[in-house]
């Protein structure tokens, strides 16, 4: 069997359709579409299902495709072993990290994270996307009610959201002691593209649900937080992002009594099943989940232990 047509097949099914295997590779979409014919003719069977939108992968060729990706595994390893000999731990990260939790939480774990491996490129990306991991990312953290079924998931902790105001807000307008009363309210908060924002909440064994009309909406997370305390409205924000002005007495909180949820309340990174992770890459999941432990990683055991997926 041709390996180079293998190695094809993989990609093909990863991505989902012929055309974008084609710029990928600099191909044309018919060189992809004759290889992948004569790989089926050399098997005897269907290998993938063509529809007008997606390429899915038969029985057989889903089986193939685990073969084909276990051994483009084995010679990215053996290949990252030649090639590390001899020096320190070297590769490439992409990473990519909420915008409000990257940069106030994780911007510090990844200097770190650099300073303690300078020969690792990390490449960090500040977004709130939660679609699958594209090809130059390989960890993605996010907030999410429950983690995607097709990626890999770990668990890095609760996120507690705060309905929070200015104490200046609070003096001139008091706050809300009912879910129902932030209908009438001046909010600042993100949104979802696409969907309407809600907001539930949980209080003992009740669950109520209210639909949110913001006055003020961002997805950049440093600026929100200068929204509230400019007492432009009342903040539902994650905890981390007001939690030292709390401290201080700056920023005052309502609805205490009260669990609140919009994007989901656990943190999880994500990564995908069947892509080879680099020494590099392990390293960084290891160093990654002890910090939301709110531990120091173990520098002897980082990358020692090969992750699933």
């Amino acid at each position: 069997m041709d390996i180079q047509a293998l190695n094809l097949l993989v990609e093909i099914i990863d991505c989902g359709n012929l055309s974008q295997v084609a710029r990928k590779f600099k191909m044309t979409r018919a060189n992809v579409s004759y290889h992948l014919a004569q790989l089926e003719k050399q098997t005897g069977v269907q290998l993938v299902r063509r529809t007008t939108r997606r390429v899915e992968p038969t029985e057989v060729g889903l089986r193939l495709y685990e073969h084909g990706r276990n051994i483009q595994n084995e010679m990215r390893a053996a290949q990252e072993t030649i090639t590390s000999l001899g020096q320190g731990l070297q590769g490439r990260v992409g990473i990519s990290v909420p915008s409000g939790y990257g940069q106030m939480v994780m911007s510090h774990w990844l200097i770190d994270f650099k300073t303690q491996y300078p020969g690792i490129v990390l490449d960090v990306v500040f977004e709130n996307r939660v679609d699958n991991l594209r090809d130059d990312v390989d960890i993605a953290v996010r907030i999410l009610p429950e983690p995607p079924q097709q990626l890999v998931a770990r668990d890095m902790g609760t996120v507690r959201y705060l309905a929070c105001a200015a104490r200046t807000y609070a003096d001139a307008h008091g706050l809300p002691t009912q879910l129902a009363q932030l209908g009438t309210l001046p909010l600042v908060t993100a949104n979802v593209v696409g969907r309407q924002l809600s907001l539930r909440g949980y209080r003992g064994t009740e669950r109520e649900e209210i639909q949110l009309a913001p006055s003020l909406i961002s997805d950049h997370y440093p600026f929100l937080r200068q929204c509230v305390l400019a007492g432009l409205g009342l903040g539902l924000l994650p905890d981390y992002v007001v939690q030292d002005v709390i401290a201080t007495g700056e920023v005052v909180t309502a609805l205490d009594d009260y669990r609140l949820s919009i994007f989901g309340t656990r943190m999880y990174l994500l990564t995908l099943p069947n892509r080879h992770q680099t020494r590099a890459v392990r390293t960084c999941i290891d160093f990654l989940l002890a910090r939301a432990k709110g531990k120091p990683p173990d520098h002897d055991q980082l990358g020692a232990c090969r992750h699933p997926g």
